[in-house]
């Protein structure tokens, strides 16, 4: 069996982390690259870069394909998320938000794309945000819908190449023990990490073969909800479990 070459972008963060302990447990080659040094097991090598720089992702790809011997599978998770309504978001949080996502994964991926052969695949993560609307997040609810959209688009331009390019879109991951949270999830629970890893892989694998320039909600069933199938006592006690 033919060992896979895969790129992390954002190892450090714990969704990416556990998508580069995921593919390491499934055998693969593994390198991660975030902007601070961060220490993997041993089965996940480390790369230090800052992504959202042209010269520093090709770097950082080429590096990568160095120490790997191939690149068969390249992992968008890079991401900053500011936290303040429009009128506070501040020029440093846009550029930010913008930069540590949506530019990263396009440098990255343009990087790559030269080195991907036919069967590999690029995904990205990222978020119900890109088309579901919260309070405070105008920065990071733009750079990944800006992702979204590079999806499709790279899907597009090098689906006759073979390369096919999805994104996974998880809701809240973690907080499980916030009162009153899973109330909106019909799987009563909120996202781990794990949750996301398996979707990444299975986008990743040749399960996957026909699947291309799509977006996979990882969410647990938040939004195909209507917010009044949780928020009326009369609608919640419909569905709920006797």
């Amino acid at each position: 069996m033919t060992v896979r070459g895969v790129l992390v972008v954002g190892s450090s963060s714990p969704i990416g982390e556990a998508i580069a302990q995921w593919f390491a447990d499934d055998g693969a080659q593994v390198a991660g690259v975030s902007a601070e040094a961060h220490e993997h097991n041993a089965f996940v090598q480390t790369l230090t870069a800052d992504a959202s720089v042209p010269e520093q992702a090709q770097a950082a790809v080429d590096t990568a394909v160095a120490r790997l011997g191939a690149l068969d599978v390249v992992v968008l998770a890079a991401a900053r998320m500011p936290v303040a309504n429009a009128a506070a978001t501040t020029d440093g949080d846009w550029r930010d938000a913008i930069g540590s996502t949506l530019d990263s994964a396009f440098f990255i991926s343009r990087a790559a794309l030269p080195y991907l052969p036919p069967g590999s695949a690029i995904v990205a993560v990222t978020s119900t945000n890109a088309t579901l609307a919260a309070p405070g997040l105008p920065a990071y609810a733009a750079a990944k819908a800006g992702v979204e959209g590079l999806v499709r688009q790279l899907a597009l331009e090098y689906g006759p190449k073979g390369v096919r390019v999805n994104a996974v879109a998880p809701a809240i991951v973690g907080h499980a023990g916030l009162p009153g949270v899973t109330e909106g999830y019909p799987l009563r629970r909120t996202c781990g990490e794990g949750d996301v890893a398996n979707a990444v892989g299975f986008m990743a694998s040749s399960r996957a073969g026909f699947i291309t320039g799509v977006t996979l909600p990882v969410d647990g069933g938040l939004s195909i909800s209507s917010p009044a199938a949780w928020a009326r006592p009369d609608l919640r006690a419909r569905w709920l479990p006797d």
